[in-house]
């Protein structure tokens, strides 16, 4: 019995959603799902790390130069982990909708988001297409 858990991990560790078998499925389901939420947890994690590299690096630069290079740095950190609180928000909104039943279909037109999308960008929301016609329609507007 013990071997068997050890082989089925080891065959959910090595899994990859497949075109061949129906789509969300349960496997598929949780395959995204622990992704996610591995992913959340990274990012978390880098901003534990921020923060305490932030909290620590307080010193005051004499040179001019260190000093403007150091609130360089510290900006642009801080720039990033807003940016990665803002994908926090949608991870957690990917995580609501494999619990509503809604993850990995289009918004916009109910159809599945390919695999391929989803495993490159797991929190998108529109299928490849959609987005296209989106991003065609907002650099329109933009050219305007």
């Amino acid at each position: 019995m013990k071997a068997a858990t050890v082989l089925a991990s080891a065959d959910e560790k090595d899994y990859r959603p497949s075109e061949d078998e129906e789509f969300m499925n349960e496997r598929q389901v949780e395959y995204f799902k622990k992704k996610l939420l591995a992913w959340k947890e990274d990012i978390l994690r880098e901003s534990r790390e921020t923060l305490s590299h932030l909290q620590h690096e307080t010193e005051n630069h004499p040179d001019l130069a260190d000093r403007a290079s150091s609130e360089t740095d510290r900006a642009l950190e801080l720039r990033t982990r807003d940016r990665q609180r803002k994908l926090i928000a949608k991870i957690d909104e990917a995580l609501r909708r494999i619990e509503d039943g809604s993850y990995g279909y289009c918004e916009e037109t109910g159809e599945p988001i390919g695999l391929a999308r989803l495993e490159a960008r797991p929190i998108a929301t529109l299928s490849l297409e959609a987005q296209e016609r989106h991003e065609r329609r907002e650099r329109v507007h933009r050219d305007d």
